[in-house]
C-alpha cells in the first residue's frame, strides 16, 4: 500500500469508525444500550481499533522506509563502481598515451614501468568491485583483505588497528568510508615514497562518535601542494566526509610522513 493510501485511510477511518458505530446505536440498539454504555463502548471501541491500526500503519511506514534505505544505499554502491570505473578509464588511457609515447622513443624501462602501472591497476580495481559493501562480508574483514592486497602490490608494510561497533556500519557509510581509505592510500603510494602506512579506526556505532586515521612514513605533502586537491583527491576525500558529517584534516609531521585524519561531528562536541 502506498503513502497515499495510508494517509487516506488514516482520514476516512475515525468518522467511517464513530459514524458507522452511531448509526447501528441508534437504529437498532437504542432500546438496549443507554447513552452513557455507548459512549463508553464507542470510546473503547474507537481506542481498541485506533491502536490496531497505528501499530500495523507504522509498522508498513517502517518496511517502507528500510526499503527507501536500502535503495539508497545500494544506489551508493553503483555511483561509486560507476566513479572507479570511470577513474580506471582516465589512468589507463594517460598511461597507455604515456606508453606509446616511450615505445616510439625506445625508451623500453619507462615502457615497462607503464606495463607494471597499468597491471597494478586493474588488480587493485577488479579487488575495488570485488570487496562492495553488497558481498555479504562485514566491512572490518573486506577493508582488511583489501589493505592485504595492497600491501602485498604495493610492497608497503600496513599497520591495522580497526575496531568496528557490533552492529557494524550503513552500507553507504562503508562506501563513503572505502572511497577516503582507497585515496588515502593511492596517495601514499603514489607520492609519499614510504615503506610503512598505519590505519586506525573506532567507531561507537552509527550516529555515534567515530575516528578514522591513516599515517605514513614518507616524505610527506607540502602544505602549498594541499591546495592541488584534483591532484591528490583531497577534494574528493572532503567530499566522502561532508556527506558523512565528519571533517577532513591533513597535516604533515615534523619528523617526516602525513596523517590523514576523518573525525564525525558528534566525536569534536
Amino acid at each position: 500500500m502506498s503513502l497515499g493510501k495510508l494517509k487516506l485511510l488514516t482520514i476516512l477511518l475515525p468518522p467511517l469508525l464513530i459514524g458507522g458505530f452511531e448509526f447501528i446505536r441508534h437504529d437498532f440498539l437504542l432500546e438496549h444500550l443507554s447513552m452513557e454504555a455507548g459512549n463508553v463502548y464507542i470510546t473503547l471501541l474507537t481506542l481498541l481499533l485506533s491502536y490496531i491500526f497505528a501499530a500495523w500503519m507504522f509498522r508498513r511506514i517502517e518496511r517502507i522506509n528500510r526499503s527507501l534505505a536500502a535503495e539508497q544505499s545500494r544506489r551508493a554502491v553503483y555511483e561509486e563502481r560507476e566513479r572507479l570505473a570511470q577513474e580506471l578509464h582516465d589512468n589507463i588511457a594517460q598511461i597507455l598515451f604515456f606508453l606509446n609515447v616511450q615505445l616510439k622513443k625506445g625508451q623500453l624501462q619507462e615502457a615497462r614501468a607503464a606495463v607494471s602501472e597499468i597491471d597494478e591497476q586493474l588488480r587493485q580495481a577488479i579487488f575495488n568491485l570485488r570487496t562492495a559493501p553488497e558481498d555479504g562480508a562485514t566491512f572490518a574483514a573486506r577493508l582488511h583483505a583489501w589493505l592485504e592486497q595492497w600491501s602485498r602490490i604495493t610492497g608497503i608494510a600496513v599497520e591495522q588497528s580497526i575496531e568496528m561497533p557490533q552492529d557494524g556500519v550503513p552500507p553507504s557509510t562503508e562506501v563513503r568510508l572505502f572511497a577516503i581509505i582507497r585515496e588515502a592510500f593511492t596517495n601514499i603510494r603514489k607520492h609519499s615514497q614510504a615503506d610503512h602506512a598505519t590505519i586506525e579506526f573506532s567507531g561507537a556505532g552509527e550516529g555515534k562518535v567515530w575516528r578514522l586515521v591513516i599515517r605514513d612514513n614518507g616524505a610527506g605533502i607540502a602544505e602549498t601542494a594541499w591546495g592541488r586537491e584534483n591532484r591528490y583527491g583531497v577534494a574528493l576525500m572532503r567530499k566522502h566526509a561532508e556527506e558523512l558529517r565528519a571533517e577532513l584534516t591533513i597535516r604533515t609531521h615534523d619528523q617526516g610522513g602525513t596523517e590523514v585524519l576523518v573525525s564525525n561531528i558528534e566525536a569534536r562536541r
